[in-house]
């Protein structure tokens, strides 16, 4: 709580245009000589705080979607406050679906508590009664200037954020080949391939279906494959206990410099071709899918923010409290994002301090009443303050955010009572706090119990892609739709693993009990993606030749045979036999897996 983390470089860029995005409606507004109305579409600026990373199409439909949200999030928080209780379950219903699509899309940070936190700032405007679609248009405009702000770098430099992604996978390559024989081997190769993926995501999933085979992007998805394979490379000199030269890492600076400059692939050197690119995320139906599927962290995630929202919103109805909204906002806040239990303890801590902290500081603003141009500035300069300390030092940023937020809830009028107005809010985030750490305890996070899942799933992963190593044909759609699924089940199987560790005593117990198989299990995983990248070196011919020669007449049968088998043994428990005879390339890696198993001491009544 008290440390203070360094920000990320040129913070200072974001933190300007989100200040602007806030100030600008409100500019407008008073211009217009109507300030609550420049107030209310003011709300709609928070647009502003999403899809940085993002290529400017993909950008430029998301942050279209999420200025619609938000308009859409304050029209039916003012439609519903006339019903009564029936505003209860509404909010809560908006916050599960904002928690859901917002976690299976991955919109980042700050996710989907702004669209509670716009709706409860909105209605809670000391403003005569406003038509819900009348704030839901002026929200709209308001995002609508977001969305140009937002928009501006793609006249200067439209493949910017592309490059940037391959520069930073280049970076994350390159500290694993310098960590190829020490201890952090294993952790600084992940990273490296959570990185590579992401920038698949943002050369691939966040790109239109066709790219111009001569153009920059095909350009840059070249040099990211060239990238990939040198990691490749890299896993299987690891694989064989060997580093590689120094000339890898300055092959690596070469291609981060073709890079920046976002060169053409007709004008790449020779060892950099472009060729068939993996896939990126799935499809939107099977992210929506898998965000809800049964055992996933994603639903217990929904399903807690669905149960706070409820027990918030009916503990203000039941004790009358003046903003019960808030406190629906603050249980949401604590938990939309899913971190393990002692991360939402302390995060609670945080904002219930920050908030009481805040309360002081936005009793001076209310009581000196800044007016006019006064009241744009201090708007943009507590957002630009936000925005700097939010990655810095959550405590300390939440005392600006509380300023923030009751400022523009006070919709630019006097506030009669500004005590009791200060203590509701504070009433109210301490309410929503307790709630979401009362439901998490309620509801808590059963990790280790997901790690055979993950386990059984991998080797499910590894036996779908076999198919296509045997044949040599591991570019083909198919086999990168296959390989997709396996490096994601990876990723899950780290997450997994991490969620666990962080939980409680007996669960982190569990975790560590079951962390060589985890260990085993990723080494499996990231040895046939090794393989399969270095097949995709070789054309065709030569591919089907090399597979033969690493899989035998019936080695692929055979390891067929293991996987499933294998995966049987993992899922329902019990302790797999030794593997037989299989083909050499992942003899190694699984007889290490079934030799952590059959180690694990037994489970609790298992």
């Amino acid at each position: 709580m008290l440390h203070v983390s360094r920000g990320p470089p040129q913070r200072w860029r974001f933190a300007l245009r989100a200040a602007l995005c806030m100030g600008a409606p409100i500019l407008a507004g008073w211009l217009a000589g109507d300030v609550a109305a420049g107030m209310m579409a003011a709300t709609g600026g928070f647009t502003a705080l999403y899809g940085s990373g993002r290529p400017y199409l993909s950008r430029a439909r998301e942050l279209a979607v999420i200025a619609a949200a938000f308009a859409l999030s304050v029209g039916i928080g003012l439609a519903a406050a006339p019903l009564g209780w029936l505003v209860v379950p509404v909010v809560a219903l908006l916050a599960m679906l904002a928690t859901w699509l917002g976690n299976a899309f991955r919109i980042g940070p700050p996710g989907a508590y702004m669209f509670l936190l716009a709706c409860a700032a909105a209605s809670g405007m000391l403003t005569p009664a406003i038509d819900p679609v009348e704030a839901g248009l002026l929200v709209l405009g308001g995002g609508g200037f977001a969305w140009c702000m937002h928009m501006l770098g793609a006249l200067f430099e439209p493949r910017g954020p592309e490059k940037r992604a391959v520069v930073r996978a280049g970076d994350a390559v390159i500290a694993y080949v310098r960590a190829l024989g020490t201890p952090a081997q294993d952790e600084v190769r992940h990273e490296a391939a959570r990185t590579l993926h992401q920038t698949w995501t943002t050369l691939v999933t966040h790109q239109p279906a066709d790219a111009r085979p001569g153009g920059r992007l095909t350009g840059l998805r070249a040099v990211s494959r060239r990238m990939h394979l040198l990691f490749a490379d890299a896993m299987a000199a690891a694989a064989r206990g060997e580093t590689l030269p120094e000339s890898t890492v300055d092959d690596l600076r070469q291609l981060q410099a073709l890079a920046r400059q976002t060169v053409r692939a007709r004008v790449l050197p020779l060892d950099v071709v472009p060729g068939l690119v993996p896939l990126g995320r799935p499809g939107a139906a099977t992210v929506l899918r898998e965000a809800l599927a049964a055992g996933t962290m994603s639903r217990m995630v929904v399903l807690r923010v669905g149960v706070a929202a409820l027990l918030a919103g009916w503990i203000g109805a039941q004790f009358q409290l003046e903003r019960s909204y808030w406190a629906v906002a603050a249980a949401v806040l604590m938990l939309h994002q899913g971190l393990h239990w002692q991360r939402t303890l302390v995060r609670s801590i945080e904002r219930l301090l920050g908030t009481w902290v805040g309360l002081l500081l936005v009793a001076v603003i209310l009581l000196a009443y800044p007016q006019g141009l006064w009241l744009v500035a201090t708007v943009m300069l507590l957002q630009f303050v936000i925005e700097m300390l939010i990655l810095r030092n959550y405590a300390l940023a939440v005392v600006f955010i509380t300023c923030a937020a009751l400022v523009l809830a006070s919709g630019g009028h006097p506030v009669e009572a500004p005590g009791a107005y200060l203590l509701a809010r504070g009433v109210d985030t301490a309410v929503g706090c307790l709630v979401a750490l009362l439901v998490y305890r309620a509801m808590p996070s059963r990790a280790a119990a997901a790690l055979p899942v993950e386990l059984a799933a991998i080797v499910r992963d590894v036996r779908a892609v076999v198919p296509h190593m045997a044949a040599g044909a591991v570019a083909t759609r198919a086999a990168h739709a296959a390989r997709r699924d396996l490096q994601r089940g990876s990723f899950s199987l780290e997450d997994a693993y991490a969620s666990a560790v962080a939980a409680s005593p007996a669960q982190r117990r569990e975790a560590e009990r079951q962390w060589p198989a985890v260990a085993a299990a990723q080494q499996l995983a990231y040895r046939t993606l090794s393989a399969c990248w270095t097949l995709e070196q070789f054309d065709a011919d030569a591919a089907a030749t090399r597979a033969d020669e690493l899989f035998g007449c019936d080695g692929t049968e055979r390891l067929l045979v293991e996987l499933r088998w294998l995966a049987e043994a993992v899922a329902a428990g019990r302790i797999p036999d030794a593997p037989g005879p299989v083909p050499a390339l992942l003899e190694r890696e699984l007889q290490n897996l079934q030799e952590c198993l059959a180690r694990e001491p037994a489970p609790p009544g298992g």
